[in-house]
């Protein structure tokens, strides 16, 4: 069975003046998945959400949520977008369960008890207005409002920027145990936070997207790989493309398999480098990953 894609992007383009910010980026997030939009700051992942959510148009390009061209976004379709940005603005004035009271009937599906079950796991303080919370709180506070209706798609832009460890725990555990069967889009500095949730990830480089692959495949393929020799260790001039960020110390050649495979390795290896003592090939964090990809774009390798 082909699984539905819920967001997608068909090569956009979005220029401010003479900057590409978006360069002719595609991606597609599927169904039931929690998709990480991960790169460098300036890379393009605000710029990508800003226009899913239609807050910017692609200057070429077309991009749909849930089948629906984002420039033209109906209330309907709105109303089945969850959505929580570190730079999301809130009425200070209010106060959070006055807020809460105002958005309520804009959504005909919206879940009472899970709104009061968020809000008691997120400790948030309802008579206080939302101006007088720490940033941290306030984020809580839109996670509690893009929750409780049962959104299709929840859009996370950042939700973690400028929080301290608890308050990122707390932030966690009320997405994971709340959010339900929802489709995930989230964009992080935070790896380490998202890692255990994410399914799928896309890379983005100065506006393009230069790798996107489930999570599973992904960490197949890409190894730290460490060897002990016989000898000294050298880099050798005729390096496969594939073997990112080498590395000699000793007698230990150590490197990052892009294409990694078990049952050819060793080969591979020992007719490079010659006789070989020892040979561990371990999987990678997604910081790990995602500093290797940043180095080898930034350096050329990938492109």
């Amino acid at each position: 069975m082909t699984t539905a894609t819920v967001v997608q992007a068909d090569k956009v383009w979005k220029s401010f003046g003479r900057l590409d910010a978006l360069q002719g980026l595609s991606l597609a997030v599927p169904e039931g998945s929690a998709y990480a939009l991960i790169g460098a700051n300036g890379a393009g992942k605000t710029t990508t959400i800003k226009l899913l959510m239609n807050m910017l148009e692609p200057t070429r390009g077309a991009a749909s949520v849930m089948g629906v061209d984002t420039r033209r976004l109906s209330p309907e379709v709105l109303a089945q977008i969850g959505y929580v940005s570190e730079n999301q603005a809130l009425p200070r004035r209010l106060g959070v369960g006055d807020y809460l009271d105002y958005l309520r009937p804009f959504y005909p599906g919206w879940d009472r008890a899970l709104e009061i079950s968020i809000c008691k796991r997120l400790q948030l303080p309802l008579k206080r207005r939302i101006g007088e919370l720490s940033h941290g709180m306030r984020i809580k506070v839109a996670l509690a409002c893009a929750l409780p209706y049962r959104p299709k798609l929840l859009i996370l832009d950042e939700p973690f920027s400028g929080l301290d460890p608890l308050v990122r725990e707390e932030f966690m555990e009320g997405l994971l145990l709340e959010a339900g069967d929802v489709t995930m889009l989230i964009s992080s500095h935070e790896l380490g936070e998202i890692e255990s949730l994410s399914t799928h990830v896309g890379f983005i480089d100065a506006g393009r997207m230069l790798i996107e692959e489930s999570m599973s495949d992904l960490g197949a393929r890409l190894r730290e790989v460490r060897v002990t020799l016989e000898h000294p260790a050298a880099v050798p001039a005729n390096l496969p493309k594939e073997w990112l960020q080498p590395r000699a110390f000793g007698n230990v050649f150590s490197f990052v398999d892009t294409r990694y495979s078990e049952s050819d390795l060793g080969e591979r290896i020992r007719t490079l480098l010659g006789p070989v003592r020892h040979i561990d090939a371990e999987p990678m964090p997604l910081r790990a990953v995602f500093t290797t990809l940043a180095r080898a774009a930034r350096d050329g390798a990938i492109q």
